[in-house]
This record gives C-alpha cells, structure tokens and sequence, in this order.
C-alpha cells in the first residue's frame, strides 16, 4: 500500500464545474464592458471576443500558462480597434478584468467539497494545483491547504512534471508520497504519473478511459477519502 502523506487538488471541474463559473464570469464583464467602455462593447460583441483571445492563446505558445494576461492582451487589442488607448483605456482594461476576477472566485462547490476538504486536511497536507487564475483564498477555502500552486505564478503549467514537483517541495514530500487528484487524463493523471506521483482520476461525468491503463477512479471527494482509507488500513 502506498504510503501518502499529502494530496495535491486541480480546482476546475475537480472542486466546481467551470464552464458555469467561466460564463457568468464572462457575461458579468461584458455587461460591465457594455457600461464603462460602449464604443467597445459595440465593436466587439462577447462571441468575438472570445475568438480573439482564442487566436491570442493559439498565436502564444508560451503564455499559456498564464490565461489573465491572455485575456489582458486580448482586451488590449479590443480597446485599440476601438479606438481607445492610454492611461484611461489600460484603466479601464484592469477594472473589467477585476470585475472578471471577481466573478471567476464565485464558485459554486461540489456538494461534498466544503466538508471533505476539511475531513482530508486534518489528515493530509494539502496543496491546491492548477492551470487556471481561480484563487482558494478568494473563494474561501485558502485555509484547508497548505501550498497553493498556480501555473500563473510559476511560469510553468500542467502536465510539465516541474509543477507537480514544485507543490512537492511546498508540502515537504517525495512525489511516490502524494497523491494527485484532478479530472483531466492529460493535464492531471498523465501529467502526474509521469512526475512520479499517485494519481486519482475524478470522474463526475462517468467518460470512458480509452486504453488498459486507468487509474484509481471515483466519482467525488467522498470516494477519495474511501480510498484513503482502503489504502491505509
């Protein structure tokens, strides 16, 4: 049985859903937008914003562990068109992604999130990892981990084995003493078997694993701590 020690967590679609927490966060800044900023608003309707940022993401490879500063340059170049530059428009562009911010910590948990994290934490170490700009402390949670890993802050993004390793190091463990848990086959299980760590996959949606390697497999948080268990016992 292995022995773990700590338990590194992806937030989105692990913790909440993210495509609701995404749109509104989204509609909440263009409405903002539509408010402070018509002229861009009106040059650049939400859909075609989107594909702006899109193409930003696509056009820089090595940004994309940074998705605000995507989404900063996308805002930059929709002000520009719109014939808005200078002090007052980068005002303007840090107001409405604040607005976003704001938005995008407005999760809405997993019913058994709240009450698992802190059954895990006075067990485990903890550390949050993840690729997104959600903050754990913004949302509430902060002080159920122990480290908190952004690909944002680090330079570096998932499935690269450097993050996995850098909350690692921030929990004071050997990778084969942690236990990775995330829902995305190559960002998370991929991604942290090949740094050394154990791995679950959480599963909420019941996909098929395509190949004869699945990992540990549960629906929920609750049945991580089944695991947990099973593996200690």
């Amino acid at each position: 049985m292995p022995n773990i020690r700590a338990i590194t967590l992806d937030l989105d679609d692990t913790l909440w859903p993210s495509a609701p927490t995404l749109t509104r966060a989204e509609q909440r800044a263009y409405a903002w937008l539509t408010e402070h900023a018509p002229a861009v608003a009106a040059r650049w309707p939400l859909e075609q914003l989107r594909e702006l940022r899109f193409a930003i993401f696509h056009q820089h490879p090595e940004l994309h562990h940074d998705f605000l500063r995507i989404r900063r340059m996308a805002m930059h170049v929709a002000f520009e068109q719109a014939g808005l530059t200078g002090a007052v428009a980068n005002a303007l562009i840090e107001r409405v992604l604040e607005v976003f911010m704001t938005a995008r910590n407005e999760v809405d948990l997993y019913p058994e999130v709240r009450d698992s994290l802190t059954r895990l934490s006075r067990r485990y170490a903890l550390a949050s990892l993840t690729n997104g700009n959600a903050d754990v402390t913004r949302i509430g949670l902060g002080h159920h981990f122990k480290a908190i890993i952004s690909a944002h802050t680090h330079g570096v993004s998932k499935p690269d084995a450097a993050l996995f390793h850098m909350a690692c190091r921030e929990l004071g463990c050997e990778p084969d003493e942690v236990v990775h848990v995330g829902d995305d086959i190559e960002l998370d299980v991929r991604g942290a078997r090949a740094a050394g760590m154990h791995v679950i996959w959480i599963n909420r949606t019941d996909a098929a694993w395509a190949g004869n390697d699945a990992p540990v497999t549960v629906n929920d948080l609750l049945g991580l701590e089944r695991w947990l268990e099973h593996s200690s016992a």
